[in-house]
C-alpha cells in the first residue's frame, strides 16, 4: 500500500470510529468533567501520552489537575474525579489504583475501547471510543494499522474536540483565558 493509499484508510478508520461515538456519551462526559474541580489522571503507554494532553487542556481551562505517577499528586477522595485510560479494558496496575481511589471516595471515569473488560466494572462512569486496541475484544471498528493505534489516535482526537465543545458552550472559558495558563516558562 503507498502511502497516499493508506492515508485514505486510515481516515476511513476515524469515520468509522467517529460514527459509532454516542453523542450523549460525550456529553456526559463534558457533564462528568465539570463537575468536578479536582481532576486525576492516569494511562499508560501511547495511550497514557493522549490523556497528558487532556490533562494539560484542563490545567489550561483552570482545573486542578494531577498526573497519578507524579511525585508532588496529593491524596484523592469525596468530591475528586479518577480519569483512568484502559484502553484494552485491564491494565492490573491501573485497576489497582482505580481501586484505591475508589475506596478513598473518588469516581472513576475510564476512557476504553474494550468496555467489557475486567477494570471497567469499577467504572462510575465510561467512555467508550470504538477504535481498535491492543487486547481488546468489543466489537470496535478494526484497523490496518499495528496493535493499539487507531484507538491512541482517535483518543487524542475525541479529547480535544471534547475541549473545543467544553470552550463553545462555556462562555467563562476561552482560548484567550486559556493562553494565560499555558506554562510561561519555555
Amino acid at each position: 500500500m503507498d502511502f497516499h493509499e493508506l492515508g485514505s484508510k486510515i481516515i476511513e478508520e476515524y469515520r468509522d470510529v467517529f460514527s459509532r461515538i454516542d453523542d450523549d456519551m460525550i456529553d456526559a462526559f463534558i457533564g462528568e468533567i465539570n463537575a468536578h474541580d479536582r481532576l486525576f489522571f492516569i494511562g499508560v503507554g501511547r495511550e497514557g501520552m493522549m490523556t497528558r494532553a487532556f490533562a494539560m487542556r484542563m490545567t489550561h481551562m483552570g482545573k486542578e489537575v494531577h498526573w497519578i505517577w507524579d511525585d508532588t499528586t496529593p491524596g484523592i477522595g469525596k468530591g475528586d474525579l479518577l480519569v483512568a485510560t484502559i484502553g484494552g479494558g485491564d491494565i492490573g496496575h491501573i485497576r489497582y489504583v482505580c481501586e484505591r481511589a475508589k475506596e478513598n471516595g473518588a469516581r472513576i471515569l475510564i476512557i476504553t475501547g474494550s468496555p467489557s473488560g475486567a477494570a471497567v466494572k469499577l467504572a462510575d462512569f465510561v467512555l467508550f471510543i470504538p477504535g481498535q486496541v491492543y487486547g481488546g475484544k468489543d466489537d470496535v471498528a478494526p484497523s490496518v494499522q499495528p496493535m493499539g493505534n487507531l484507538f491512541e489516535q482517535s483518543l487524542l482526537i475525541v479529547l480535544d474536540m471534547i475541549c473545543i465543545k467544553m470552550v463553545d458552550e462555556n462562555p467563562d472559558i476561552t482560548y484567550e483565558k486559556m493562553e494565560k495558563r499555558h506554562r510561561n516558562v519555555e
